[in-house]
């Protein structure tokens, strides 16, 4: 499988699942969850969805235009993806505030995965 196939794929389980989870979130969540954990779980949401854009934008981007800079850029933003969004949404859910600590690992992949994606575009 290609790797903008790849990516584009992976942008189309991460939106299926930034849907689910933000419908789970304010359906199921939002009486369970205290206000300042709702608000970090909507910040989780907000940013799955801005970076699963951006995911199918680097695939569509790389399928156009591969090159090595493309593919790590894709490659970052899934990470930071993961990182990022992943440990709000289980700090969120279990209340676990240690797992705060891999939040800004993840934040700085995303802007890693912008800068590569700059980077790509300039030597384009």
């Amino acid at each position: 499988m290609s790797t903008s196939k790849i990516f584009s794929l992976a942008a189309a389980v991460s939106g299926f699942l930034a849907v689910a989870l933000g419908a789970f979130g304010a359906h199921a969540l939002k009486a369970q969850l205290e206000p300042s954990m709702m608000s970090v779980y909507q910040t989780s949401v907000q940013y799955h969805f801005w970076h699963t854009l951006a995911l199918l934008g680097v695939g569509l981007y790389h399928q156009a235009r591969p090159t090595r800079l493309s593919a790590w850029s894709g490659a970052l933003i899934l990470l930071g993806m993961l990182l990022f969004s992943g440990s709000l949404y289980l700090m969120a859910i279990l209340d676990v505030r240690a797992l705060g600590m891999i939040t800004p690992i993840g934040g700085v992949t995303l802007l890693a995965g912008w800068l590569t994606l700059a980077l790509a575009v300039w030597r384009s």
